[in-house]
């Protein structure tokens, strides 16, 4: 699993390194999103989370880009297999394609976009030490959304997204399996290179 993704990035690297200097070719974007857990981890019954995403894109032709990048999301839960007011983090790398497209004659145009997660979870007490861990999984994510262009390169993002995480998360020796999948609303500011 690690192998695939070291290829995938080292991959992405090489693609890009000879062409950097062309016009519109990099986009790099952060966003913030809310997600809600669409089943339950084990017994716990998450709350609605909070998210960061950080990634880089390249076009390797006019609409469609490779891209990497990094992320958090974090969840509560007031009673779970993991104890009471336990903070669930998934944290980890993101890679896959996206195609971007204008929306006919409008200056907008939409982003699809498919790919792969390489992440784990860590489970937290309500004083913030670490009490479960898992190891770092493939899982799969996939969402759309629309680029709204601003000024000088820059662009908004509405993106809505879903993924999907199974997982073994080791507690004082005890493994529970776990499967974390997600629906996410969020907004990334944008800007191409």
């Amino acid at each position: 699993m690690k192998r695939l993704l070291i290829t995938l990035i080292g991959a992405l690297v090489l693609c890009s390194a000879y062409p950097l200097l062309a016009q519109n070719r990099l986009r790099v974007d952060f966003r913030g999103d809310v997600a809600m857990a669409t089943q339950d981890l084990g017994d716990a019954d998450l709350c609605p989370g909070i998210g960061f995403e950080a990634n880089l894109a390249y076009h390797f032709m006019p609409h469609l880009a490779g891209y990497i990048g990094w992320g958090w999301h974090g969840f509560s839960a007031d009673q779970s297999f993991a104890g009471t007011d336990i903070d669930f983090d998934e944290t980890g790398y993101n890679f896959g394609l996206q195609f971007v497209h204008p929306l006919g004659d409008l200056p907008v145009s939409y982003l699809i976009r498919f790919g792969g997660i390489f992440n784990h979870i860590e489970t937290e007490n309500d004083e913030g030490d670490i009490t479960g861990d898992s190891d770092h999984k493939l899982g799969w994510q996939v969402g759309g959304g629309l680029v709204i262009p601003l000024r000088s390169g820059w662009d908004l993002i509405p993106l809505v997204g879903y993924r999907s995480l199974s997982q073994e998360i080791d507690i004082d020796d005890v493994v529970t399996d776990v499967d974390l999948s997600y629906v996410s609303f969020g907004v990334s500011i944008s800007r191409m290179f």
